[in-house]
């Protein structure tokens, strides 16, 4: 009956490391590939082009990107969960960026909580939440240029104390 625990122990401890990837996605080992270099910087006419709006969906940002951006210093971040890595970086009132097809999309403030570049839009609006790191909810809302319908993502956004 003791050496019943035995492999549930192993278990625990065998994945206890698993949160320690750095890689994007964690889906690889970090210290086996390059690091990622940062995706080109395009208006989303061009970042777009010849692409199904029904596969269009905000990518996470690498070091690379965040890097290529200017940091995110001053800056909102949002994420979609509080310890993942940025979706959407962007100044209230000012420019912002997002990474879709695989490319970082500058977006210019187009009205109280919404930011464009071309014909796509990207909203936020906050929700009455907070998560257990203590960042505000947030959703933010992507409508690629053609779409049909609004893409809306639930996540976590952290804002300098004068956002």
């Amino acid at each position: 009956m003791k050496h019943a625990a035995l492999p549930a122990v192993a278990l625990a401890l065998t994945l206890g490391a698993c949160n320690q990837n750095t890689a994007i996605g964690n889906d690889r080992e970090a210290d086996l590939y390059p690091p990622p270099e940062a995706a080109a910087i395009e208006p989303a006419a061009s970042a777009l082009q010849n692409v199904a709006t029904a596969i269009v969906k905000p990518e996470t940002m690498s070091e690379a990107d965040i890097a290529a951006i200017g940091g995110t210093q001053g800056r909102c971040v949002y994420r979609l969960t509080e310890i993942g890595y940025p979706v959407f970086v962007y100044e209230p009132g000012g420019e912002g960026f997002i990474k879709l097809n695989g490319k970082l999309i500058p977006l210019s403030a187009s009205g109280a909580n919404r930011y464009a570049s071309g014909d796509l839009v990207v909203a936020t609006r906050d929700l009455d939440t907070t998560g257990n790191a203590g960042l505000r909810g947030q959703e933010i809302i992507v409508v690629p240029p053609g779409a049909k319908d609004e893409l809306g993502y639930h996540g976590f956004v952290g804002c300098p104390r004068t956002a």
